[in-house]
């Protein structure tokens, strides 16, 4: 049973817009860091962005500043990654994921549960 649960993605033009959820069940997210994964067509899977218990964010693509947003939202227990400008090569499967800690993370072995992810083509 997955406790990480993505939605929203979908097919999208080139400058569209989306905005993708991940709810957690069985644990608190504001206790820990959680990060969004990429895994484009093709290539390994790649970390975006983390926000970490103290909602400190970090993003790692110098492709995404201004266009990708990371935030959480305690009441509803849920991540989300709001993606603005969208270009094709934004195209991929994204996963959320929980570290075991307060803490984010560029270890991928830190990251304890996965959603089963959500496809997002930027297409026209």
């Amino acid at each position: 049973q997955k406790h990480l649960v993505e939605s929203g993605g979908g097919l999208v033009r080139p400058g569209g817009s989306l905005r993708l959820s991940c709810v957690a069940s069985e644990f608190t997210l504001d206790d820990f860091a959680t990060a969004w994964f990429r895994q484009a067509p093709g290539k390994e899977r790649e970390e975006v962005l983390c926000i970490n218990s103290r909602g400190l964010k970090f993003i790692y693509k110098a492709s995404l500043q201004g266009r990708f947003i990371i935030s959480r939202d305690s009441v509803k227990n849920t991540v989300f990654l709001d993606m603005s400008s969208l270009i094709p090569e934004d195209t991929g499967i994204y996963f959320c994921a929980k570290t075991r800690g307060e803490y984010c993370s560029r270890d991928v072995s830190d990251f304890l549960d996965w959603g089963q992810g959500t496809q997002v083509t930027v297409s026209s």
